[in-house]
């Protein structure tokens, strides 16, 4: 988490510019001037049962991002968006986040969407105490659920005394969020561009060490996050002991969103390949019951070092990018949609590969470890193909 000094002696942009961001974990009470610390918000709750000691607006989000320690990508997304409207209210508003009313987060949503130049510096680097904020305009998706994230953050200091009221508690709901169940399922691939990705690893270079161990850890990464229907930060974390065993069956135990523990069931075929990728490093084909290496090893292959979720998220981005590049001129579609293709897309190939396969929804339910099975029937797509074939009159031919 971020936030900035103030140059109250300059103008916005030259604010946002100068002011250093520094790390909110390392942040002291003292960084940021009364006037913006938020002691004294003009939405700070008075007269009432505090239930946090939080005295400043960099107290209190820390407070609630301490409450998703256990799960690292919401507490990245949650980090990443408390501290652009922290950095925002302070150097643009020249307010407390503590003191911003309705108007200010209509004008901060419609700021996320035409971002100052300065916010959106190619030159700035994408991490780092210099960074840049955005990379660019945010589409209408990402501004809704980063506002969404936001009157979460607001609602929870609400509860615990620290805010009167949550400035977003009266922002209506778009239309567009009707659709966005929808849009979501969209993001998965085809059976035979799956399989054409899966082509593509096997023409990765494989002539020095290290290009073996790239092949072999995308090989097996590609693999798991299909084979498991995992998330990103669910397969940064698997360790060799989630693997048991069950009337002779294979299981993954999986800690998913909110701490939800679950199991999936892993077929021969992905302990065949998780062998392999074992026995290129030297280890024994299958993991003791109390070993603790990753199941995705780091860059340089240590068995005692997990991969982050991003060193994971861009592992596959680059391969999506390379595979789009290399059925760019066979393949022009698919092409274009492995372009916008992420590690999430993975997740949603598997389970609407298991859909139509005909697999029961109620385990499809419990694999992706879904808690309404409606969440889970935006991936039976057998019907709309029914029904796509009876219309145009395709099922007759």
């Amino acid at each position: 988490m971020y936030a900035a000094e103030s140059q109250f002696g300059k103008s916005a942009d030259a604010k946002i510019m100068s002011a250093p961001i520094l790390p909110i974990e390392n942040m002291h009470v003292t960084t940021l001037p009364p006037t913006l610390d938020g002691t004294e918000g003009s939405n700070r709750a008075r007269g009432v049962v505090r239930q946090t000691a939080a005295d400043t607006d960099v107290e209190a989000i820390r407070l609630w991002l301490s409450e998703y320690a256990n799960s690292p990508h919401t507490l990245r997304n949650y980090r990443k968006e408390a501290v652009r409207l922290l950095f925002w209210a302070t150097q643009v508003q020249n307010k407390a986040l503590s003191s911003l009313n309705r108007e200010d987060l209509l004008a901060y949503e419609a700021f996320l969407t035409q971002p100052s130049a300065d916010w959106i510096a190619p030159a700035l680097p994408r991490r780092g105490g210099g960074r840049r904020l955005l990379d660019g305009p945010l589409s209408a998706s990402s501004v809704r659920q980063a506002m969404g994230i936001l009157s979460g953050l607001f609602g929870y200091l609400v509860q615990a005394g620290y805010l009167a009221g949550n400035p977003l508690a009266l922002r209506r709901q778009r239309g567009g969020v009707k659709n966005s169940r929808r849009a979501t399922v969209e993001r998965y691939l085809e059976h035979s561009l799956w399989q054409t990705v899966l082509d593509f690893i096997e023409t990765l270079p494989q002539e020095t060490n290290r290009e073996c161990q790239h092949y072999e850890r995308v090989r097996w990464l590609f693999r798991l996050l299909y084979g498991a229907s995992l998330r990103v930060s669910e397969v940064a974390q698997a360790k060799s002991s989630d693997l048991m065993q069950r009337r002779g069956k294979w299981w993954l135990l999986v800690v998913g969103k909110g701490g939800t523990e679950g199991d999936v069931p892993i077929s021969e075929q992905l302990i065949t390949d998780l062998a392999r990728y074992r026995l290129f490093y030297g280890l024994s084909a299958m993991p003791s019951a109390l070993e603790n290496t990753p199941l995705v090893m780091s860059v340089a292959g240590r068995t005692d070092k997990f991969l982050t979720p991003t060193a994971v998220y861009l592992v596959v981005k680059e391969v999506f990018l390379r595979a789009a590049t290399f059925i760019e001129t066979s393949n022009p579609s698919g092409a274009s949609t492995l372009r916008r293709a992420s590690t999430h897309w993975l997740r949603h190939t598997s389970a609407t590969h298991q859909a139509d396969a005909g697999n029961d929804i109620r385990y499809i339910q419990k694999n992706l470890r879904h808690a309404s099975i409606e969440t889970t029937a935006i991936y039976l797509h057998a019907e709309d193909d029914r029904r796509h074939a009876e219309t145009t009159g395709e099922s007759h031919k």
